[in-house]
């Protein structure tokens, strides 16, 4: 509990005391240390600030700067030392709890994108968090906790960034991040392999005067290529304490957590705060500016920033500090300052401010490394180099990355043909079992046709979707996915977009979610807004069972090669919309290709196999609830009514033919063969007669009234109402289609009970009624159009939140789904009048 959050005459044990600088020696030196006990006298009348009673005096603080001070209160000790509590709470046993509290360490990862931050994640805590070779895959914080010695671990893994500047959203995010939740330590994942680029963030977590210690991850490959770096004279030098480590197998990091526990508890000799020296053109306005930021009345506004830290960002043109600024009480003198000292610096060394700051910081980092590293004689990269010859060719690199993506898919649906029958099997025996041992009612129809039914058509594309996912993490974690970007952004640019798309883009292969969430990586707002609007454009995993289920019933010859058509043409239109977009709504100037060329890896099969396992379980996840919840509610609309007024008496028609077939049989005789012929037209003409009257029950349930209210918009794509019905029903989730499909489907054949029997009944589905009576409701163009729908049409709604999320606005989230739905209905048409005329 914060300090903060006591009321009126409560009473804490102060646990742990964060802040920075001259607050946090004021705080101390005052009497709040860990350890004591502090009670809460009064309110100012406005509620802030609150006066505090410590060590028999009575001082006052904001509630911003009393939020920087943990606390434990009697109702919370109660639940520390649950052991040796007996009903009374000491103050010997409530600083006992404090202290126990107080060796809780709130670590927070912070580096450059391919540092490693996520493998040290992964190894520290067991979690099993998404690695990649590439920019951009952490796009949101993860947290974990462990022990270790006594004390608990909590660590955060924050996006990958290049800087602390304000020019991406991932680099406000982390900044904020660190400002809002103040960690205990910073542990800066710093790429052994690439110092000088990598110690750039470096300087900017000193200047923001944090506890830091750099962890020197992937040190392995620096000892191979013959470099010698002088870690310790380093981590002396600029106070900050170096750790070698090899993340991804675990060497080293208990010595990383013996380190993390010394800079915590102030007992590593290294970590001391040191001013990096800007020149002597730029300490000036520095001190200028700090002097004015340090005016007693702006402390309460700034009690979590560094005031040198933001004077810097100042003079970088920093727009997040500028905002800041602007709200205390001399904000506008400051920035005006601010100003005058940036033109006085410019004119003065004929270069652009964020120059001069981003060559300081570059110089510092070259000096230090040049007393403390010495290259070897080995040749860097050399591997990467000749591979990237082939891979990124002029020519050859385009076959290539299409070749990838083609074996990918292929694979996905030919080898994940074999499990899939299997866990098909397995359904089929236990649908029996059931069946055989159930008596009749709507508890055995909910269970049967409604669940397993429903969720079984759904569950056995996991094969698939494992198949998938490992063949996308090969191509992320060997570094494959940054060339694919580098090939492809010059025609991302002759399409109004930047190179960075492209990863998000292939992301939605995956899922559309992370792929939107990945966007943060692209500096310019608009493309960023525009990569948005053209992921679900991109065909994801949830899809999948739909293709496979109507190409393997209408198009098995061809079905793998047609699978990779649909995604074609969803990267077609994703192309054609992204140029519409360009030349209508997001006219802005195009901003430079940078990123990073990460050097190839071997991937680990244990973090292939887990990121594959980890996308399998959410999978399964969805099984157990967004699916199950859907297809239930599904199964109740088609179920109910159970009293149908039906058109024709079927009853009446079943009697006539039972008749019919007892005179005739009357009149046979011996006749074996006669009889056979008679009986196996009986169960034929009562069979059509049953399937009639099943059609018209389920077209007067309440879910075939909304697809027969829905049917005339979608009759010209060539779809039903149990077409439509399936696809209105994917709003949750776009698997919920089959699932649909296997609970309307049921009915119509009831003694075949396979799952894959899913696809007989799409081929033998014919119209009962009407003037295409007779005919089949599914043909090849219908698939065509079908396929073609769901690839297009409106995304989940985990999709439209990341939307909003992102974007910032509803309006986007909206749009998508309006937009897409058109163009799903058109592209279907023409789909399906074409296919007519072909096919």
């Amino acid at each position: 509990m914060k300090l903060s959050e006591l009321s009126t005459g409560e009473s804490g044990v102060i646990t742990k005391v964060s802040g920075r600088g001259a607050f946090r020696k004021r705080i101390t030196e005052m009497g709040f240390v860990k350890g004591k006990t502090v009670n809460v006298v009064k309110n100012a009348p406005l509620l802030d600030p609150v006066e505090y009673n410590i060590m028999g005096y009575e001082v006052s603080l904001r509630r911003n700067e009393a939020a920087l001070i943990d606390v434990i209160t009697l109702e919370e000790a109660k639940h520390t030392v649950l052991d040796n509590f007996n009903g009374v709470i000491t103050d010997d046993v409530l600083k006992e709890s404090a202290k126990t509290l107080g060796k809780t360490i709130n670590v927070a990862l912070v580096g450059n994108p391919n540092a490693g931050k996520t493998s040290v994640f992964n190894f520290a805590s067991g979690s099993h968090e998404h690695v990649g070779n590439y920019s951009g895959v952490t796009v949101d914080y993860k947290e974990a906790q462990f022990k270790y010695k006594g004390y608990t671990f909590n660590i955060t893994d924050l996006p990958g960034t290049y800087s602390l500047s304000a020019y991406t959203p991932e680099e406000v995010y982390v900044r904020n991040y660190i400002a809002d939740n103040n960690p205990d330590v910073i542990v800066n994942v710093v790429d052994a392999s690439n110092l000088e680029r990598n110690l750039y963030l470096t300087t900017q977590l000193i200047d923001m005067d944090l506890k830091v210690v750099v962890d020197l991850n992937m040190y392995d490959e620096l000892e191979r290529s013959g470099d010698r770096f002088d870690h310790k004279a380093l981590g002396e030098m600029i106070g900050v304490p170096f750790v070698p480590t090899v993340g991804s197998k675990g060497r080293g990091l208990t010595q990383l957590y013996d380190t993390i526990i010394n800079v915590y508890t102030d007992h590593d000799k290294t970590s001391r705060h040191i001013h990096i020296n800007y020149g002597h053109d730029v300490e000036p306005a520095i001190c200028t500016l700090q002097q004015l930021l340090r005016l007693p009345e702006n402390r309460h506004q700034l009690v979590r920033y560094s005031t040198r830290f933001i004077a810097i960002k100042l003079l970088d043109k920093d727009r997040e500090a500028r905002k800041l600024v602007e709200t205390l009480h001399n904000g506008s003198e400051i920035i005006a300052i601010a100003d005058r000292e940036i033109k006085k610096l410019e004119k003065h060394l004929n270069d652009d401010s964020e120059t001069i700051i981003t060559d300081a910081k570059y110089a510092f980092v070259a000096g230090a490394l040049k007393e403390t590293f010495k290259e070897g004689g080995r040749r860097k990269r050399k591997n990467t180099e000749a591979i990237d010859a082939f891979m990124t060719h002029r020519f050859f690199g385009f076959p290539i990355f299409f070749f990838f993506i083609w074996v990918t898919f292929y694979a996905t649906f030919a080898l994940g043909e074999y499990p899939k029958g299997l866990l098909e099997l397995g359904i089929d025996k236990l649908m029996n079992l059931l069946n055989g041992s159930m008596s009749e009612g709507p508890f055995k129809d909910l269970l049967l046709n409604g669940i397993i039914n429903g969720v079984g058509n759904v569950i056995v594309f996991l094969p698939n979707i494992l198949i998938l996912f490992f063949f996308i993490s090969l191509l992320e974690d060997t570094g494959y996915m940054a060339r694919a970007a580098f090939i492809m952004d010059k025609l991302m640019h002759k399409i109004g977009l930047h190179g960075k798309s492209f990863i998000p883009l292939i992301m939605g292969f995956g899922c559309n979610v992370p792929a939107i969430m990945a966007t943060r990586t692209i500096e310019s707002r608009s493309n960023r807004i525009l990569t948005m609007l053209i992921s679900p454009l991109m065909s994801c995993s949830a899809r999948l069972p739909v293709y496979i289920l109507v190409l393997g019933a209408f198009f098995p010859k061809n079905a793998g090669s047609m699978l990779f058509g649909i995604y074609l043409l969803g990267i077609v239109l994703a192309v054609a919309m992204a140029l519409l977009f360009k030349k209508t709504m997001f006219r802005h100037k195009d901003v430079p290709f940078v990123m990073e060329l990460p050097p190839y890896r071997i991937p680990t099969l244990k973090a292939t196999t887990r990121h594959m396992w980890f996308k399998g379980s959410q999978y399964l996840r969805k099984m157990g609830g967004i699916i199950l919840v859907a297809v239930i509610f599904i199964w109740v609309l088609s179920y109910y009514p159970r009293s149908v007024r039906y058109s024709q008496d079927y009853e009446g028609k079943k009697k006539t033919i039972e008749q019919a077939f007892t005179l005739q049989t009357a009149s046979l005789g011996g006749n074996t063969a006669d009889y056979v012929l008679l009986e196996s037209q009986r169960a034929s003409l009562i069979k059509h007669i049953d399937a009639e009257m099943q059609s018209e029950r389920q077209k007067n349930s309440y879910l075939g009234r909304i697809g027969v209210a829905i049917e005339p918009a979608m009759r010209p794509l060539g779809f039903d109402w149990k077409m439509s019905i399936s696809l209105l029903s994917a709003l949750p989730a776009k698997e919920i289609v089959v699932s649909t499909m296997g609970v309307i489907y049921q009915v119509e054949d009831s003694d075949d009970s396979n799952t894959s029997s899913l696809m007989k009944k799409l081929q033998d589905d014919s119209y009962t009624v009407g003037p295409q009576k007779g005919e089949r409701v599914f043909s090849q163009p219908v698939a065509l159009s079908f396929l073609v729908f769901v690839l297009i049409y409106f995304p989940c709604v985990a999709v439209v939140a990341a939307l909003k999320k992102e974007s910032g606005s509803w309006r986007w989230a909206l749009f998508t789904i309006f937009y897409t739905t058109a163009l799903a209905w058109v592209v279907s048409f023409i789909v399906f009048n074409v296919a007519k005329m072909v096919l």
